[in-house]
């Protein structure tokens, strides 16, 4: 009996803990997931509406090809990545030679140039009627060498020279945290440095490796610009072209339907992969020593670790430098404040409302502590692994459909047609910002908040603080260094997001990352480059600064 009880009293505590407590934050949180997530069901539901004659005709003529192209280029980007990313990071963890220092952080910054920006300077550089291939002819080498930039591989080679850091800072970071005395043990027993690096490296960091790979197949799904601009069909271009060349919002609505479930097949495949990882080595309380290279070996770890910077940063940042010297001297800059304000305000708007959103929701789940409020709040961060093409669509149904109920109402009580109040607004934008980019701020006020011993929190409840004066005088003050950083690193996402931008902008209202894409596809290059320095000498503060963080946590 006395263990019948005991097995009862514990099974009520069990239903105690699983009692909600539904209160203001409770139901502030709940109202902002529900909103936010809104856009996406909204497009799993266009699958089952009726098809027409436009759908037919791409499902049965582009759907193929939209997908093959799409698998190839992901495919191959994660394949060139990886091995950029892996290699280089390799060498920068475990050898030492000259330049490893630069290196170290220099091979980050091809994040700070945007995938359609080195699609520009590349297609500058490269195209037929580029200086490169001008000198090949004149020198008559191009009668052999011949190349096509704007193409499936010119896509490829751009984006994985510009994402590949990805890939390098996870496995940089897998590398140096290994067991000394499992690397030096395979190499006491005469195994090769590339045996080393295959046989034990690899299989010891694959759920690092796993982790940056899937980083960079959801920046290339996203990606837009670089593979309009190369003439590659893909899904993204496929919604493109749907709704503005064949005018059918419905097929724009579907396409963004079978990207969603691309994007989440694959998320599916990387978490199921990870979660696979059974070889990991123990970390070795010694710290693991560089080798260091002389001669021949020297040169050539050197070269490797440089060709990925090379062209992943340097080369479109000298052609975009050069152009933007050519439309200062020709006088193009007049117009370039306008568009540098629009990003701006769009950007700080958008970061503050990002990080007081995410503020709500994670402390919403650290007052509970509930399982419930930790799925919740997780449901809020899938935009992040969305498309932001897929957003853009299901984020403009809502916005259709609001402006019809409210001029319908206002008709009907009122007497007056209110026309479209937020279809081709800011706040449908600054909302679709929200929506996409909420996992880049929470991200930061979670690990702020969890920074913050609890014991503080605690305290002041005890005090007879309410949950409000405990977050703003306890919380808040502790935390506001992390809360600053995600906010900077959301303000850069919004100033270089391309496709969500050119579906949702109002009329007339360009920002950087509109205006250089307009500007490239006119042909109109010097131009483009000015706006794209101003993007990437934006973008280079945060990644200087990321880069710096994680330095500092190594030590």
């Amino acid at each position: 009996m006395s263990r019948f009880a005991a097995a009862l009293t514990g099974w009520s505590g069990g239903l105690r803990e699983l009692r909600l407590t539904f209160d203001g934050w409770m139901m502030a949180s709940a109202l902002l997931v529900l909103s936010i997530v809104c856009p996406l069901l909204v497009i799993v539901v266009g699958l089952f509406q009726p098809t027409g004659e436009v759908w037919e005709h791409i499902r049965s003529t582009l759907l193929v090809r939209y997908t093959v192209n799409t698998l190839l280029l992901i495919a191959s980007t994660a394949l060139v990545t990886l091995v950029l990313g892996a290699v280089t990071a390799w060498l920068i963890a475990l050898y030492d030679f000259p330049g490893k220092r630069f290196l170290d952080w220099a091979l980050v910054l091809p994040l700070a140039i945007p995938t359609y920006i080195a699609a520009f300077a590349y297609a500058g550089l490269l195209d037929y009627t580029g200086p490169v291939q001008a000198f090949l002819r004149w020198s008559k080498i191009g009668t052999r060498l011949t190349f096509d930039i704007m193409s499936m591989g010119g896509v490829v080679f751009v984006i994985s020279f510009v994402l590949y850091p990805y890939v390098y800072l996870l496995a940089r970071n897998a590398f140096r945290s290994q067991s000394a005395s499992m690397l030096e043990a395979a190499r006491m027993m005469g195994k090769s440095p590339f045996t080393v690096f295959a046989r034990v490296g690899l299989p010891a960091s694959r759920t690092a490796l796993a982790a940056g790979v899937g980083l960079v197949v959801m920046e290339t799904l996203n990606d837009y610009g670089a593979v309009s601009y190369y003439g590659v069909d893909t899904l993204t271009t496929g919604i493109f072209r749907a709704w503005f060349g064949m005018d059918d919002f419905d097929s724009a609505v579907r396409l963004s339907a079978c990207l969603m479930i691309l994007t989440f097949f694959l998320l599916v495949l990387e978490r199921w992969q990870r979660g696979r990882a059974r070889y990991h080595g123990r970390p070795s309380e010694r710290v693991l020593t560089a080798t260091r290279l002389v001669g021949g070996r020297a040169l050539a770890a050197m070269m490797a670790c440089m060709t990925p910077f090379l062209f992943g940063f340097l080369v479109p940042f000298f052609q975009l430098s050069y152009w933007a010297v050519i439309a200062l001297d020709e006088g193009s800059s007049n117009q370039m404040l306008g568009w540098i304000w629009n990003s701006f305000r769009l950007g700080a708007f958008t970061a503050a409302l990002i990080v007081v959103v995410a503020i709500v929701i994670a402390y919403t789940a650290r007052l509970h502590r509930h399982l419930a409020i930790d799925v919740l709040s997780r449901f809020a961060l899938v935009g992040y692994s969305i498309p932001g093409a897929v957003i853009a669509v299901g984020v403009l149904v809502i916005l259709i459909s609001s402006d019809r109920f409210l001029n319908s109402w206002t008709v009907k009580y009122f007497g007056i047609s209110t026309g479209l109040l937020l279809t081709g607004s800011v706040v449908g934008l600054i909302f679709a910002y929200l929506v996409r980019f909420l996992a880049v701020g929470y991200g930061a006020v979670e690990s702020g908040f969890d920074k913050v011993c609890a014991r503080y929190h605690e305290a002041a409840r005890s005090l007879g603080r309410s949950p409000l004066k405990a977050l703003l005088q306890v919380n808040f003050p502790l935390a506001r260094k992390a809360l600053l950083g995600g906010g900077l690193l959301v303000f850069i996402e919004v100033v270089k997001e391309l496709p969500l931008t050119l579906i949702l902008r109002p009329f007339n209202f360009d920002t950087l990352a509109t205006k250089v894409f307009e500007l490239a596809g006119d042909e109109r290059l010097p131009e483009s480059g000015l706006g794209a320095i101003a993007i990437v000498a934006t973008s280079l503060v945060p990644i200087l600064l990321l880069e710096r963080f994680i330095a500092r946590r190594q030590q």
